[in-house]
């Protein structure tokens, strides 16, 4: 009994440690091995190396001790930068169904110059969003949509597929409406909502607990707009008035009829002291508010009537069509008064002004580039690149800039869990460069890689995605 006892306890020893030697050694998709992964947070550079399955980031190593790890497939980014992949925060796929087939096309501008994922402000395309989330999401290239679907406006809006609201009951039905789309975030908008009305959206969206974001009705004021539950204020206008010592005044103005928007641009910024400002800036952060700055674009529009765009090389990417709808606004610029032009150009550098004291006030910016039709000459992709370095021209750092797009940008959708760093969990959508963006920002547009959906892009995959019309 007792040696049949010892003989069955030494085959258990030995079957454990046969299982034990046998176990499979673990094998990944994808190791990038000899990394500067760039640190979003903290801004600090460390050479890892970065192994990856099923599009995930499941380690972190110091170089060599991957060298006996199975992978099906490794790289060597040895002197390059790893970063997140950019994420562009305010962009438009809109012009209707002709138009349909060339915003398809700015999928693969976009992943082309690192942008890995886009927040789509509101258009009229939304269904073709939708299937162009699934096809991406299924592995074909292109950066992640997260969309508002249409608009809200008040009756007769401006952009075309928008839901209008004009009265309490239009509410819940277009809140109705955008939650069956699945939308990721409400997108509000200024032309014809009454200031009532636009903020019973907000506080309605608030109650849903919707993420909301937008321009808004100088009807109403800032103060009432950040009370209402916005999360995100689209452009400087709005920020503006709400650092005016006569923004009561402008309100009033517009209420009743005897002021128009533009009017009102010299009288809030003529009024704007540091006080206010400091006292409107404390409100946005206490309530994490996130402001938008969208600088390249106003410069871009500011100086229309100046600028020869008749060159930009990525109007070879550009249907005829599509490069139609900038005319309205060239026409407008080239149309206006000489005050006017001025006005708009002191606009430009004061809002310059107004995003250094933001960001000195620790205001939360989200890096958008607002690139879209009617959007004149800001092109899908390199304009991203544009406002990184308008941002850095207005005080920010390099990492600062880095952080209003693929940091920040996470954060307001609450999708930090996935996004915004390279670390364990985190979706594997990054960008290789090869030279250092800490040092100069200009340096995202020096991309060697994307990865994306696990697959990997090198310069030539990524200039295939890119051929002009």
């Amino acid at each position: 009994m007792r040696t049949s006892f010892i003989s069955r306890g030494l085959f258990i020893l030995i079957f454990v440690f046969w299982a034990c030697n046998t176990e499979k050694t673990p094998s990944y998709d994808l190791i990038l091995s000899d990394a500067r992964v760039v640190d979003l947070e903290s801004g600090q550079v460390k050479i890892q190396d970065v192994l990856i399955t099923r599009g995930i980031i499941q380690k972190l190593l110091p170089p060599g001790e991957t060298a006996k790890i199975q992978a099906t497939e490794r790289l060597s980014v040895e002197g390059a930068y790893l970063l997140p992949g950019f994420w562009d925060n305010h962009v438009h796929f809109r012009g209707g169904t002709d138009l349909v087939d060339q915003n398809r096309k700015f999928l693969g501008l976009f992943l082309a110059h690192g942008i890995t994922t886009v927040r789509d402000a509101g258009g009229d395309l939304t269904p073709a969003i939708k299937e162009w989330q699934k096809e991406i999401a299924s592995g074909k290239p292109g950066p992640t949509i997260y969309t508002s679907g249409p608009k809200i406006d008040g009756p007769n809006p401006t952009w075309a597929g928008s839901l209008e609201v004009n009265s309490p009951e239009d509410i819940k039905l277009a809140l109705d409406s955008l939650q069956t789309l699945g939308i990721d975030f409400v997108k509000l908008y200024d032309s014809r909502i009454s200031g009532e009305l636009y903020l019973e959206t907000l506080r309605q969206t608030d109650i849903l607990g919707l993420i909301s974001s937008g321009h808004m009705p100088f009807s109403v004021t800032l103060e009432e707009t950040v009370s209402a539950g916005i999360d995100a204020i689209e452009h400087l206008y709005y920020v503006m008035k709400g650092c005016a010592d006569e923004e009561l005044q402008v309100t009033q103005g517009i209420r009743n009829g005897t002021m128009g928007f533009w009017q009102a641009m010299p009288r809030l910024q003529q009024s704007y002291t540091d006080s206010t400002a400091q006292k409107t800036f404390d409100r946005l952060k206490a309530n994490n508010v996130y402001v938008v700055p969208t600088l390249h674009i106003g410069r871009t529009l500011s100086y229309l009537d100046e600028a020869d765009h008749s060159t930009d090389p990525y109007l070879d990417y550009l249907s005829q069509e599509f490069i139609k709808t900038y005319q309205g606004r060239i026409n407008r610029a080239l149309n206006a008064s000489e005050q006017a032009r001025k006005d708009r150009k002191a606009l430009d550098d004061f809002f310059r002004e107004l995003t250094a004291q933001l960001h000195q006030a620790g205001v939360g910016l989200l890096a958008g580039s607002d690139c879209g039709a009617y959007n004149s000459y800001i092109y899908p992709g390199p304009s991203l690149h544009d406002e990184l370095e308008a941002l850095v021209s207005c005080g920010l750092s390099e990492l600062e800039a880095l952080q209003a797009s693929a940091y920040h940008g996470p954060r307001f959708l609450k999708k930090e869990m996935d996004y915004g760093n390279i670390a364990e969990g985190k979706v594997a959508d990054l960008v290789v460069l090869s030279e250092n963006p800490l040092e100069d920002i200009r340096n995202t547009r020096k991309i060697e890689m994307v990865i994306k959906n696990g697959e990997v892009f090198d310069r030539e995959s990524l200039q295939n995605l890119i051929k002009p019309n």
